[in-house]
């Protein structure tokens, strides 16, 4: 699969989400959709990123707006994390990284100076006919939840 640019058409996929069963892109058919990647779950910046998600997740569908959440962690341990979140949304299991490596956010990192290859935090939303509308990459999350619907809204 090659790397989807802003302005075109995300092809369908379907990953495996939270409460069993797959999650496709094209049950977001005719709504918008922010699709957020974030490392690890039960992490810092991650519970928080979610938590802030979850806090305006009311605002986003009346919006018109999907949310989910994509890490490389499995479905079990999305479980837990959305259980003990309350998270709204679905979040998917990426563990063979395709849809992570489609939308180009597996990245070399470094902890400790131990190089690897990790989720770099990077959030995408789609217009309700399915195209990317804007990505932010790098993402600071202190915010991030926020101007993310103010896009949304916008659409």
């Amino acid at each position: 699969m090659s790397k989807i640019k802003p302005g075109t058409k995300v092809p369908d996929f379907s990953l495996p989400m939270t409460g069993g069963g797959t999650w496709s892109l094209k049950e977001a058919a005719g709504k918008n959709l922010v699709i957020y990647f974030y490392p690890r779950d039960m992490t810092s910046g991650c519970t928080r990123e979610s938590q802030d998600f979850r806090d305006l997740a009311a605002t986003f569908r009346r919006a018109g707006t999907q949310i989910v959440g994509v890490s490389r962690d499995s479905v079990a341990s999305h479980d837990k994390f959305a259980a003990k979140e309350s998270l709204p949304f679905p979040l998917l299991a990426d563990s063979d990284e395709k849809v992570c490596k489609l939308f180009d956010v597996i990245k070399p990192k470094s902890l400790y100076g131990r190089k690897y290859l990790g989720v770099e935090r990077s959030t995408f939303l789609l217009d309700a006919a399915g195209r990317l509308k804007q990505e932010w990459r790098k993402v600071k999350v202190p915010g991030h939840a926020e101007e993310v619907l103010e896009a949304a809204q916008r659409l």
